[in-house]
Parts: C-alpha cells; structure tokens; sequence
C-alpha cells in the first residue's frame, strides 16, 4: 500500500511538472493543483516556499504533510523536500503536543482555534523565514493544509500572513442516500459511490479522494447509508464493509455514521417487538452498538428516519419520538456516540397543513431528549423546495440541541442538468431572523449552539455525489458541494466569496472569465425559482421523480403528495392561506415574523403564494396584477437561461474544450426544460384566471394538454420519499 501511495504521488507531481495535458474531466474537481500562471506570482511562491518541515507522526499528519507535498510541488512546478530540520523558507507544521519547534513558539492563536480550529502565521524562526500552520490537534494541521493550498490557488498573496479560524458547528456531515445494490434516491449522478458487492476486499481508490474533497472544505463525517434504511446495514458482514470505508476516511479526519432503522431488533434480532421501553429492546440496541464500536473505534453514531413516510418508529408502540431517540441514545453514550432523529414527519390521517406538523409533534418534546441526542430538521418545513420559509423549530426548542439538514442534490431543482448554484439558498436560509431571543437570532447562531449555548452542534447536507467521472453530473454541482462544506465552517462567508474561491480552482483566475462566470453562478438559483415556482408557489413538480412542471396532479395517494394541495389555484386566486384565516402554520413563528408575512400587502413577493390566496386582479408591488406578475416570472425566467448561455458562450477560449462543451450542452437542456415550465404552468393557471398570456409574450408553441401528457419514464432517484 505505501508502494502504491508513494507511485501515485511521483506520477501526479511528474505530470504537473511537465508539458503533458489532459483534458479536464472534473474528477479533480476543485483540488487541481494546476501551475501557478502569473510568472512574477510562481516566482514570489517559489522564493518564499523551499520545503515543509514536520515533527509529528500519525495518519493524519501525514495525510496532510503529502497534500502539501503534492499540492505545492504542482502548483510552484518544483521538487519540495520534507523533513524535520527547520530551514530558511519552510512551512513548519504541527501541533504543541507533536511538536517542539510549535510548543516553543506559545502561540496565543491556538486558544481560539478550538480544537479542530488551525492558525497559519508568517514567522521568523532562530532566524529563519517561514510560515507555520499550527493547530489543538492533527485535524486542525490538515485542514490548515488545504486552507494554506487554497491560497495559492487562488493567487493570495503569502506576505505577513494571520490566519485564525475554527469551525462554528461540530459535527459536519454528508448524508449519503445510498442504497445497498448501489441505487442512489434523488442522487442524479449515477450509482453509489460504495461498492458494497466488493468490499471489504476491494478499496476503489475513489474513496480516498471523496475523503480528500471533504476534508479540503472542512466536512468531518458521512452517513454513508439511505435515510430509508436497508436493516442488513447493522448485520456483521455489512459492519465489515463499513469499517473498510471508514479506514480510509479516517486518516482525512473523517468519521463514518449509519442510518439505522428502528425495528431493526426485529428484523436481525429477533425480537417479537421494537418497543424502546422493553428491556429485551434496550439490551440489543447496546449490544449491536458494542458490536460496531469493535469494528469501528471512532463510529460516529446514528440517523434516524421514524414513523415517517411509511418506515417504522416508536408511534408503533404508542411511544414518543423522545422515547425512541434515547432508547438509542443510552446504548451510544458510553461510547460518545450521538444520534440524529429526523424531524421531517408528516402524516395524511393527521387533518392539518403539512408543514405545521413537524413542529406540533416535536415542539412539545422539548427537554426530553437526552444529552447525545439532536433534532435533524429540514431548512424549511415542507420538503427542500426551490425556495421554502425557515422552519419554525429553529428557534423553538430551546432545551434541545437542533441540526440543519440541507439538501445538496437537485431533487426540487432541476435535478443533474440545471446549473443552480444553491449557497444563496444555503445563506438566506442561515441568516433568516428566528428573533428567538430577540432580533438577530438567526438560523446559523441556533444550529451553531451559540444562542442557547448547545455544545452538540451539527449539521447535514444530502449527497450529489456519485460514480459519474465527475462526481457530481453537472460540471457546476461540484460547486454546491464546495459551497456547503465552506459554510458549514463558516456561515458567515458570503455566497459571492464562495462562489469566488471555487471558480478559481476549478477554473480559472482569469478576471474575464471569473467575473462573467460569478454572476451567472449567483443569479441561477433565482433564475431557476423564477421559471419553477415564483412569488411563493410550491410543490408542483411531476409526482415521485419530482421532474419537470405538474401543478394539475391531483390523483396521488394522499392529499399531501398531490400539487393541487399546495398551489389551490381556483376561480377567486391562487397560493395557500397560512395565516390565521386558513390553516395558520404561520402562528408558529415568533411574532416578529408573522409579522413580516401576515399581511399580503407587506408580505415580500419571493413568500405571497405560500402565506396567501391571492385574487388575480390583485395589484402586486410592481404595478402589475398578479396573473400578469406570475406570467412575467416565467418568462423573466426562461430569459434568464438564455442569458446564461450567451453568457457561456462567450468563454469558450476560456476553458478546457470539455468542460465548456459539457456545461454548453446542459444549459441548451436547462433552456428546453424552463420553457417546458413556463408553457405549462402559465395554460394550466391560466385556466383558472381566465385571462390571456400578456401581449408581447412568445406563446407556448403546444397546448396544454401536450404538456399535460409528457411522461418522464425511468428519471433517475425515482423511488419514495425522505
């Protein structure tokens, strides 16, 4: 195995340093490592970095002396040498524990760094130049590693460096929906990366470089299972397979987490119940939990997902979700073990508005879960829509540690072939106003434990990744998952500056390209709201896959699953009546909120719809009636992507030929598809207006009963809810 490590380090530097090119496929993804191209700037790199100097020695430390290694000898196009002994321009890094050269400095930095928290500082050192990255823990130096490296590729300059960051939120996770025979459930970039037919004997080397990604942006676990969990998961063999992926993330500072499902001690243990309160129950949930700790030393714990869309829980018994959660959590805790208990529970026999049903079944619990547990509530409070208010049990469980669950992949959209760049999404979510305790307590300082002073903190994003060559599917859905692993660091980075830093690496540090390419990146997600559900509307997308327009479905198994419940276009208007005149999901938010919504003349537009049944003739903020401000949504929308194109196509000398042909070729499907929304929904709608589409508008080149009988057959991730 070092044989193999150590060939591929020579070849990848041997490439680097030579003229040999290839094209760019994005398996890299934002980890190129390409020669700095600004001569004076490679020369100012070259001057101020001769080699890295390391005392330490563990897996990690090593994993993060080889990045640096094989990083900078890319980047400056030249030998970088390693070892122990400090010399005149060195990168010295290490911890105080594992280094004596670190201790010996007392460097004040590391009190705020907390304890995966790193410091990178240009020092003079017994008269030597360099440049130190220092951290509380092998962890931190990795991290620093690839932060340091980000600098160069970026082109930052290296002067009177005073680096300083820990991050704000503990447990950072991917949350794989990966089936065991390798499907994916709304994963749109072909199958699981996991090759559990193979493991534990075969170690595909991808796996080390997914854990090299995470790591280089801060993400610090996986649960590498389906929400929807397959029980075989928690069986001996499958433990095996799982401990083989978590040897090979854990030298990148990873940990592995399991989705485990609830009558589990039925299904593999034989029991005549799943009741949390029967003994029997409690005793096999912590012998299967001593029995994955002997596999896995450093197993992070448990996800999950009960008594919703069909998959068993402590209801079953006539027991609380509480009760369910800690019968778990009792086996974890003395191995410092924590579960994550899903909060996206809903039912079609419970009579109210789906997205007050959350937060009814859990409000009450609170400060009834145990210390190792913590709430894993969805950003918004219906199900990862294109644009969703926050969810009101941020802010209402103050006795109860909450984690966000993002979703990264495009299930709502636009799936694999829209480009929408989701950080604006991420960060209005994170900055959003709970006043929970007064103005200013937003979302992020509630996850981050700082508004009720948690110390479980965590949060989780579901997975785009998958076995396409480029991980991802769409060139530009790398950068959603760039995006999330940067703000679950810090949330307080801006989407611009994200979206900055990962146009550089991936791309290019042309000016005349990033600057184009940036403002496409931060107006997509509008753009794609806009062409799918503007001015509030919701949920109307084709039924199980969730592609494509279908705001007439009204035939789905329960009322909840059906478009027609959430737009309740009629006669009079359009939108759901939230407020206290409809079903008044909107009491559970703080006052000052409702303040913002309760009134459809304040309401901001980007909400009317989903607060409000408004009349069509209604007069908008615009001047225009809402039938005419919902139609030029739809068409700004569509124009938006023609914008994009344009926009691309003007950087075709810009960029590797495969690449730009790659995204080319998905925003002329993007274009198609928003038309396909626009045509349809503006006929559907405008059968219950009864008004014509806006003079000056391009009319739908079909019907709307073409649209209605467009069938998408076998779309990838069809298969149930999470």
């Amino acid at each position: 195995m070092l044989y193999m490590k150590t060939t591929f380090y020579l070849l990848l530097t041997l490439f680097a340093c030579t003229n040999i090119s290839f094209g760019e496929d994005g398996y890299r993804l934002w980890l190129r490592y390409e020669t700095v191209k600004d001569k004076a700037l490679l020369t100012a790199y070259q001057q101020k970095i001769r080699g890295i100097c390391t005392e330490g020695n563990s897996p990690v430390l090593e994993s993060a002396k080889e990045e640096l290694t094989t990083g900078l000898s890319s980047l400056l196009s030249k030998k970088i040498n390693t070892g122990t002994i400090l010399q005149n321009n060195t990168i010295l890094i290490g911890t105080a524990a594992n280094s004596a050269l670190i201790a010996s400095l007392h460097l004040a930095e590391l009190l705020q760094t907390g304890q995966e928290g790193y410091t990178i500082l240009t020092k003079n050192i017994q008269g030597k130049n360099c440049i130190v990255i220092a951290a509380n823990s092998d962890a931190g130096v990795l991290y620093g590693a690839f932060r340091f490296l980000q600098l160069l590729q970026t082109n930052k300059p290296l002067d009177r460096l005073s680096i300083v960051t820990s991050p704000k939120i503990n447990i950072r996770l991917l949350n794989h929906w990966d089936n065991l025979n390798r499907t994916v459930e709304r994963g749109y970039a072909g199958f699981s990366i996991w090759k559990w037919h193979l493991l534990p004997g075969y170690i595909d080397p991808r796996y080390r470089d997914y854990a090299r990604a995470n790591a280089s942006i801060g993400i610090n676990g996986a649960v590498i299972n389906n929400v929807n969990a397959n029980v075989q998961i928690l069986t001996k063999d499958y433990l095996k397979k799982a401990a083989a992926i978590a040897d090979v993330l854990r030298p990148w500072g990873m940990k592995v987490y399991l989705a485990a499902k609830f009558s589990a001690p039925i299904e593999i243990g034989k029991l005549k119940t799943a009741d949390p309160l029967d003994e029997e129950v409690k005793e096999w949930w912590k012998k299967k939990v001593d029995e994955i700790y002997t596999y896995i030393p450093d197993f992070g714990g448990f996800v999950v997902k009960a008594n919703s869309e069909g998959q068993p829980g402590p209801q079953n018994y006539k027991r609380s979700h509480a009760e369910g959660a800690n019968a778990i959590a009792d086996a974890l805790a003395p191995h410092n073990g924590i579960v994550m208990w899903r909060a996206f529970v809903y039912s079609n026999e419970t009579p109210v508005d789906r997205t007050k049903q959350s937060y009814n079944e859990f409000k009450p619990l609170d400060g009834s879960f145990r210390s190792n547990v913590i709430l894993q509530v969805k950003n918004g409070p219906l199900d990862f829509q294109p644009r969703e208010p926050f969810h009101p049990l941020f802010g209402a469980l103050p006795k109860t540690s909450v984690m966000m669950e993002f979703q990264i992949t495009q299930e709502y959209l636009g799936q694999g072939t829209h480009l929408v760049y989701e950080a604006p999404l991420m960060k209005e979510v994170l900055d959003a106003d709970t006043y929970a305790k007064g103005k200013g307590t937003t979302v992020a300082k509630i996850i981050d434990g700082s508004a009720e002073q948690h110390s479980l903190t965590g949060i989780a994003g579901v997975s785009n990744i998958g076995d396409d060559r480029n991980w991802c599917g769409h060139p530009f859905a790398q950068a959603n998952w760039y995006a999330y692993g940067k703000l679950t660091w810090d949330h307080s980075m801006s989407a611009d500056e994200i979206a900055d830093e990962w146009i550089r690496m991936t791309f290019s540090n042309d000016a005349v390209f990033v600057k184009p390419v940036k403002q496409m990146m931060l107006g997509s997600r509008e753009t794609m709201v806009r062409y799918m559900t503007p001015l509030g509307l919701h949920h109307i997308m084709g039924d199980g896959h969730h592609y494509g327009p279908s705001p007439w479905s009204d035939k789905l198994g329960r009322a909840d699953w059906n478009p027609v419940y959430y737009h309740r276009a009629d006669s009079i208007g359009i939108g759901f009546e939230r407020t206290e005149k409809g079903s008044n999901a909107l009491e559970q938010y703080m006052p000052e909120v409702r303040k913002i919504y309760a009134d459809a003349a304040t309401c901001p537009d980007e909400y009317l719809l989903w607060f409000h049944h408004i009349p069509w003739n209604y007069q908008m903020k615009s001047g225009k009636t809402l039938w005419n401000e919902l139609c030029t949504q739809y068409y700004k929308g569509v124009e938006e992507v023609r914008a994009m194109q344009e926009t691309w196509s003007k950087l075709k000398n810009k960029t590797d030929p495969e690449q730009f042909e790659h995204v080319t070729m998905l925003l002329a499907v993007q274009e198609k598809e928003a038309v396909w929304w626009r045509n349809a929904c503006v006929q559907y709608f405008a059968t219950f207006s009864k008004q014509p589409i806006p003079a000056g508008f391009e009319q739908p080149e079909y019907p709307l009963e073409y649209y209605k009988n467009i069938r998408v057959q076998f779309a990838p991730g069809n298969g149930g809810g999470n």
